[in-house]
């Protein structure tokens, strides 16, 4: 066994753990004294569970344990071992220690370069430091360069230090190649075996090109860099961002040897998003196309970006391209080596219901931040925010001069806003608290309608399609606009059998047309996407052009969200939706309505609770619901008299449970009995319309998803089933 896994049993196996420290490798000092571990929050699943381990000094572990089962030559396991205990410690220290570190300046921040000053600074101390302390600290110091290259964090030319120490050291490249190889699968396996075995290829590549010296093999070059490296040492050192060993550059800038484009690590750093469907290559032909971003964003190809992806990956292409063209516009931009985002990403999550997730809270408010910023003004330099409880800092430390950090900085109230929405999460108190934060944001409820719940809906949109497969029967010409297209169901429908179709899908939500560009990018669907509003279809459709609009369960969402003409629960505005829908159509065209209804009559039913929360569940919806007041009789602790819409419309909320409530407390499913609909179509579209189908029937599902919470009867105590929920209509345009 290793020595160093020897040192950590001792330490592990001890009671209490001070009486073993006193006998420690100074390595393991410092990583089980790490009071606030420094680690990447994307790879933890819950933040409660970090505050009671040391997940820095598990890490070193895993690698250690790695290296001991490796069949490797004694001389490559004594520098791996050497470079893998030391490699982390700038994590770890006592808050004090870290403080003292500072003042002696030891960048703690970067951390492999302050790894490698703690190495040599504490080197007299270390007993096992042999004739290769100079390769082992630039080993050090490069930690995990290769894993950082694969993910774009930094340039080519940062490997350079790495390649002369290295054929310094030893004579012969294939050495160096299983040297590095060693090094690298010990420090990307500790992470997951999976993604080493992902990886393997382009690390083998690369360290290649390391070993050989010959770092331009197989690398496009930037058009503007020097395609020759420097004589003699550079500054130019490297950092881990997170345990996949990633690394970064250090000391003042040098000059670009030789960087990849800047477009070729955007894309990298882009990874998981173009896994999930992100079109990067087109979005960004046609942001840089408009905004000229490959060369406003040039000057970034020498720097080494930290915590990118953990900190930036749930934002849109062009909301990440904005952050990265906010920073190309530092003044101090030529004297940062360093470009970091590790405040935005310890900012970015938090445990939400024991597992770490990003706050969707600030990642809604963040996304209207950047979406209402100018390109003009940030090329100018000038972009400033509108909101005064949000806004963009760079900043510089003086301890740390090479190091730019990035932040999204909030006000006091909106910081103790989102806290609460975060405590409220736990109790009925929900609901006021995201609406809250809604009109301090002035975030848009019909188009952030949605937190947590969002890909259950998406999802439960979705598996509706058997009742969409019918409104393909009525579907005419060839051009078809899917109003509110949610998950895509409807849009893979119109595709899938009507293959002559053209259909586009129109959403006022940002967050869904986004979803949607990927879903479309990641199956290759052939139909499009449009951010629009369905009250205003002609501002972005031409008029008369189209053969068939649909609104399918989104009419109740209009009616419901949108304060038209000053208030919510207006039927003007499903008036103005059908005039929008009638402009835009051609002679012959169709509109197809499938929404909720109400019955006629509306004659009393009585609900007995088969749960002891469904009482309070109502008295609480009687208090929070606005589309209209829901009166009932108590006939007893778990039986209530009440008319039968009043009754339905509390049951559509009460099927989807807790999660949902508060967001489905401030939607009104039924607006219209048939009749009132039928009049109503008349009365708005006048004679020009023609309505070709009008029916209504209960929607399968509620009937089971209300079997073990209520029983529904007549007020003569008999039996009877829900009434009908969804309608079914076709309106024809004459003339």
């Amino acid at each position: 066994m290793l020595r160093s896994l020897k040192a950590i049993e001792a330490y592990r196996n001890a009671v209490p753990h001070d009486e073993a420290m006193s006998a420690a490798p100074p390595w393991l000092k410092l990583l089980a004294a790490a009071e606030k571990p420094v680690v990447n929050l994307e790879r933890i699943a819950s933040l409660e569970e970090l505050a009671l381990s040391n997940p820095v000094l598990d890490y070193v572990e895993r690698s250690l344990r790695l290296l001991d089962a490796l069949p490797a030559s004694y001389w490559i396991k004594e520098l791996v071992e050497e470079t893998l205990v030391w490699s982390e410690t700038a994590k770890g220290g006592s808050h004090r220690e870290r403080l003292a570190w500072l003042e002696q300046g030891i960048n703690y921040r970067v951390h492999n370069i302050g790894s490698a000053q703690l190495y040599e600074r504490l080197l007299a101390a270390d007993a096992a430091a042999g004739d290769h302390t100079a390769l082992i600290r630039t080993l050090i110091e490069t930690h995990g360069l290769v894993g950082q290259e694969i993910r774009g964090e930094v340039p080519v030319e940062d490997h350079d230090p790495l390649a002369r120490s290295l054929e310094r050291a030893l004579d012969a490249a294939e050495e160096r190649e299983r040297l590095l190889i060693a090094l690298n699968y010990c420090i990307i396996a500790a992470v997951s075996p999976a993604l080493w075995t992902e990886v393997e290829p382009e690390v083998r590549a690369i360290v290649r090109r390391i070993a050989a010296g010959n770092l331009l093999d197989g690398v496009e070059p930037s058009s503007h860099s020097v395609n020759a490296v420097s004589g003699g040492e550079t500054s130019s050192g490297a950092v881990s961002d997170d345990a996949t060993g990633t690394a970064a550059g250090a000391g003042p800038a040098s000059p670009a040897v030789f960087s990849l484009p800047i477009r070729e690590r955007l894309r990298r750093l882009r990874a998981q998003s173009i896994r999930a469907g992100e079109d990067f290559a087109g979005e960004f032909a046609a942001l840089d196309a408009q905004h000229d971003l490959q060369n406003a964003l040039r000057l970034l190809e020498s720097k080494t970006f930290w915590y990118v992806e953990s900190a930036l990956k749930s934002l849109s292409l062009e909301q990440f391209l904005k952050v990265f063209s906010i920073v190309a516009r530092e003044p101090s931009l030529a004297d940062i080596k360093h470009i970091s985002f590790e405040n935005v990403m310890n900012a970015m999550y938090y445990d939400y219901r024991g597992a770490t997730k990003i706050n969707v809270y600030k990642k809604r408010i963040v996304e209207k931040y950047l979406g209402e910023l100018d390109w003009a003004l940030i090329r100018s330099g000038e972009a400033a925010p509108r909101s005064p409880h949000l806004c963009h800092r760079l900043v510089r430390k003086a301890h740390l001069p090479d190091t730019l950090f990035f932040d999204f900085e909030f006000s006091p109230a909106a910081d103790k806003l989102i806290a609460f929405c975060v405590e409220a999460e736990k109790s009925a108190l929900y609901e006021k608290a995201v609406l809250l934060l809604f009109d301090l944001f002035e975030l848009r409820r019909d188009a952030y309608d949605r937190f947590h719940n969002e890909e259950n809906y998406l999802a439960d949109m979705n598996s509706t399609a058997d009742y969409k497969k019918v409104i393909l029967d009525y579907v005419v010409g060839t051009r078809v606009l899917d109003i509110g297209p949610g998950g895509g169901v409807l849009l893979d429908l119109l595709e899938e059998k009507l293959p002559h179709a053209r259909a586009i899908g129109i959403d006022i939500s940002a967050n869904v047309i986004e979803a949607l560009k990927r879903k479309k990018q990641l199956e290759s669907r052939s139909w499009e996407v449009l951010q629009g509003d369905a009250l205003a279809l002609k501002d972005d459709v031409e008029p008369g052009s189209v053969d068939t609009v649909i609104f399918s369960s989104i009419l109740h969402e209009l009616y419901s969200y949108i304060p038209y003409e000053g208030r919510r629960f207006n039927r003007a505005t499903i008036a103005a939706a059908l005039r929008s829908a009638f402009d835009v159509l051609a002679v012959g065209g169709r509109i197809i309505i499938r929404d909720g209804i109400m019955t006629e009559p509306d004659e009393r039913r009585i609900i007995r609770f088969l749960q002891p929360d469904g009482m309070s569940c109502l008295d609480r919806y009687s208090r929070d619901f606005k589309g209209r007041a829901i009166v009932y009789e108590r006939l007893s602790d778990d039986t209530v008299a009440l008319p039968v819409n009043d009754a339905m419309e509390f049951l559509y909320t009460y099927t989807w449970g807790e999660e949902a409530y508060v967001h489905e407390v401030q939607e009104q499913f039924g607006y219209f009995t048939p009749g009132e609909y039928e009049r109503f179509i008349r009365d708005t579209l006048g004679d020009g319309a023609e309505i070709v189908t009008l029916r209504h029937y209960l929607q399968a599902g509620y009937t089971e998803a209300l079997a073990d919470k209520i029983a529904l009867s007549d007020e003569a105590g008999r039996e009877v089933p829900l009434p009908d929920s969804t309608c079914f209509i076709v309106i024809a345009r004459t003339k």
